[in-house]
């Protein structure tokens, strides 16, 4: 592996604005030099860790521990608060499948402007097209406003566009739970196929499939990394500590 990892985060904090009243926020940007006019909630705290080039790191953890909030750093779709992070290599990133599509444009037409805004030239957009087309497999759909298809169905065309980005680095936030068993096992022949040669950062709850597929394994915790390691040792803590979570709260 190269010396270089390909996603280094540096002591990543990241804390949300909120604001008590609507037109705090107004006040805030007029005011603001003078007064703070909202609450800090930290989502993550003082995240250190790299991945290595081909590497595939899994990250688990329960609701609201700050997992998509810091893949949606590394892709650089929100900034950290605090912290420096660096990737190295081209990002597919399979987050929020489809929620920068617009729902007045076809799926083709939202594909090639996907396609584009994760690197790929027009040239290459042409060539890739009916090939993205297949992938996703909508059907006539594809040529249809996208506000007429279903979740899954964006899911598909998103999934598609990014299998098809030529990326070194796949940002996966539980895109296998959205979308038919038929084309959840078609994203998991990619991911497994991918990680041939690239280097993954995965969200997800099937365990089992982390514990497959993954080098190393990370339990976030209250934003902060509890455990980091061999899969297989980090799933079981983290199985543990549910059940028992799950037998105080019943009392068994």
């Amino acid at each position: 592996m190269s010396s270089e990892p390909a996603i280094r985060c540096t002591g990543i904090g990241k804390a949300f604005q909120l604001y008590a009243h609507q037109n705090d926020q107004l006040k805030q940007i007029l005011f603001g030099l003078w007064k703070k006019f909202y609450k800090e909630k930290w989502v993550l705290h003082d995240m250190t860790f790299t991945v290595e080039k081909g590497e595939r790191v899994g990250i688990i953890g329960r609701n609201g521990a700050g997992k998509t909030t810091l893949l949606q750093i590394i892709c650089g779709i929100t900034m950290p608060t605090k912290g420096e992070f660096k990737v190295q290599g081209r990002i597919a990133p399979i987050l929020a499948l489809g929620s920068g599509f617009d729902g007045l444009l076809t799926g083709r037409e939202n594909a090639r402007i996907g396609a584009a805004i994760l690197g790929l030239s027009k040239k290459e957009v042409d060539a890739r097209i009916e090939d993205i087309a297949a992938f996703a497999d909508v059907g006539p759909f594809f040529e249809q406003p996208m506000r007429t298809y279903s979740m899954g169905m964006i899911a598909r065309v998103a999934f598609a566009i990014c299998a098809h980005a030529d990326a070194n680095v796949l940002i996966v936030d539980e895109a296998l739970s959205v979308g038919d068993q038929i084309f959840q096992h078609k994203c998991e022949r990619y991911i497994e196929d991918f990680a041939h040669n690239g280097t993954i950062l995965m969200v997800s709850h099937d365990l089992d499939f982390l514990e497959k597929l993954c080098d190393r394994v990370l339990w976030l915790e209250n934003g902060v990394v509890k455990e980091i390691g061999e899969p297989a040792r980090i799933i079981a803590d983290y199985r543990a500590a549910m059940d028992a979570e799950e037998n105080q709260a019943t009392g068994a």
